[in-house]
Parts: C-alpha cells; structure tokens; sequence
C-alpha cells in the first residue's frame, strides 16, 4: 500500500488508515476473532495507522485494541482523541490529562504518536462545542497539549475539524496544530476545492489548501458520508456530521451522482474511496469497517488507485449541477 506524509510530523502513513469508530464499529461489536482477523488483514494489506478516541463505544475500541496490539509483532502507528465536557470547563487540563491517561491504560501503551481534540470548534463554548478562545487562548487546549507533549506521551496533536468553518479555519491558520481530521467525500468536497455553492450543506473552505500552507498532515474522515454512498442499505448508525444535510438527503444525491457517473470506476464505495485518493493534498484515509468485506473493498480500492482527472472532474460536475434532485 502506498504511504503519504503526514505534513510536518515527518510520518509517513498509510493511504488507507483502519477506523476504530461506532459507524463502522466492528471494533466495538464484532466478536473477538472477527476483530483479530480484521487487523491482521489490515496490516497485511500495508496500513500502518489506527485511529480511535476515549467515546469509541465509551472505551470498548480502545479496550479491543489494548489486547489485539498486543498480538502483534510489528504494531502500527495510532491516534485517540479527547472529548471535553464543556459544561465542566474549571478544571481543563486536569480533564484532558485524565482523558489521556484512561485512554492510554485501556490501550496499554506508554504513547500514542497524535493526540486529538475531538469536540466541534465554534465561537463560544457551549452544547458541548468548544470556543476557539478556549482551544487558543492562554491555558486553552493547545497550551494543555504543548505541555503533555512535552512529557513524551504522545509525538504530535492535532483536531477534528467540525464545528462552524470560520472558527475552524481560525484554528488551522493558528499554526499551532500538526493534523486535524476533515470532512471530504464526493457529496461535499468543499474541504479540498473552491465550489460554486454548496447548495445548503456545510462549506468547508477548501480547508485542506490552508493546511497545506501550514504543513499540517490531514487524516480524511467520512469519505462513505455515515455509509450512504456506498450501499442504499441502511444500519441505523448513519449519524450526520456536517451541517445542512441528513440521511434521505446524502442518499438521494449518492443515487443521483451515480446515476450520472455509473460505476466503472469500482463499486460505489470504491469510487468514494478512490474519489478521495486522487486529493493531492490528503495524507490518509480514515474508513470505518463493519465486516471484514468492507475492509477487502476498500483495499481493493487502493490497489485500483485514485480516480483519474477526468472521473473526478465528471463527479464534481455531478455535485455543481445540483445532482438532478
């Protein structure tokens, strides 16, 4: 599998990175030998890389990989995050130096090489999102994580790139973040180019050219938009992220886009994924698995490459015309 790097941290990761979150959760539910035989395929295939947080199944995927790691020889690269609980904000660092020490015990290791912020940034604090005052101010979040870098439990820290844009945007330009995790999929590719309305979804600014100023290494999240792109099945975990869209409304665009593109590129999630390969400034792909077929599409998919200029082009010619819905 092919490797990137990821920004100024020097790392090079796997184009592909293993999710170990509740969407895809077969981390969280899968019985034990369904989620040994998933790691082991996914690092046979290359991917060096497992990304997960303390809310993952209130710890369960943390706890999981604690004893799969443990198995393995030779184990990969990872990233947990924090969620702040805004509603308790005197104590900030004591919070997040529990977070990561309860974080670390269940995975039972001494480091993890990113540490993440995993709250959506807004202007002010509050319905569980965090100010960017409170991520940048004197103390914040930043100043937290600076100094437990400095205690060598984890290499590099980054965020999750959700909330309102220009606060999000406020914390990229800071410089003071190695990564962060952004919203990119065929549906809403606003995060990696400039485009002519985003027709009521969220804009994401074409964030990933800011943080290619910053050198700072992007993981991409929801590249299957909560599932709806590759299957018209639905699990009921299809929870949306961005603003300005739901369920009903992703599906109905997936149909309609490949109903204009078809699917000669792969399967639907295919496409998504190699959609998301060809973004020149991307690092990894953070896909979420709920049996070990999604994780062979979605290797296959690598193998295949990213989709050439022109497939990508007819894609986001799809999105600008409105999908046809």
């Amino acid at each position: 599998m092919k490797t990137r790097k990821l920004g100024r941290t020097g790392l090079d990761i796997s184009e592909l990175v293993f999710g170990g979150g509740w969407v895809g959760g077969i981390l969280i539910d899968a019985d034990d030998d369904t989620r040994r035989t998933a790691l082991k395929r996914a690092l046979d295939s290359g991917i060096n890389w497992i990304d997960t947080a303390s809310t993952y199944g209130d710890g369960k995927s943390e706890t999981a990989l604690g004893w799969l790691l443990k198995e393995v020889e030779s184990p990969p690269m990872l990233s947990t995050k924090v969620r702040i609980d805004v509603d308790n904000m005197s104590n900030l660092a004591g919070q997040i130096e529990r977070s990561l020490e309860a974080s670390l015990e269940r995975l039972k290791l001494d480091r993890v090489e990113v540490f993440q912020l995993h709250n959506q940034i807004v202007p002010e604090t509050g319905d569980g999102k965090i100010g960017v005052s409170d991520v940048l101010g004197d103390g914040g979040v930043a100043d937290i994580f600076d100094r437990l870098k400095g205690q060598g439990l984890f290499d590099h820290y980054g965020f999750t790139a959700l909330g309102q844009t220009p606060s999000i945007l406020e914390v990229v330009d800071s410089g003071r973040f190695d990564t962060a995790q952004v919203y990119y999929n065929m549906l809403n590719s606003s995060a990696g180019r400039d485009v002519p309305s985003a027709g009521g979804v969220q804009d994401f600014g074409n964030i990933l050219s800011r943080m290619k100023a910053q050198d700072m290494g992007s993981f991409i999240i929801r590249v299957f938009a909560a599932g709806v792109i590759p299957t018209e099945k639905r699990t009921g975990r299809e929870i949306m992220v961005a603003d300005g869209t739901d369920v009903d409304v992703d599906a109905a665009r997936a149909a309609a886009v490949f109903a204009s593109v078809g699917t000669t590129h792969g399967t639907r999630g295919q496409t998504g994924v190699r959609y998301a390969l060809a973004h020149p400034d991307m690092s990894g792909i953070v896909f979420g698995l709920a049996s070990l077929d999604h994780l062979d599409e979605a290797i296959a998919a690598s193998e295949m490459g990213p989709l050439d200029a022109q497939a990508v082009a007819a894609i986001d010619a799809a999105v600008d015309g409105g999908f046809g819905v």
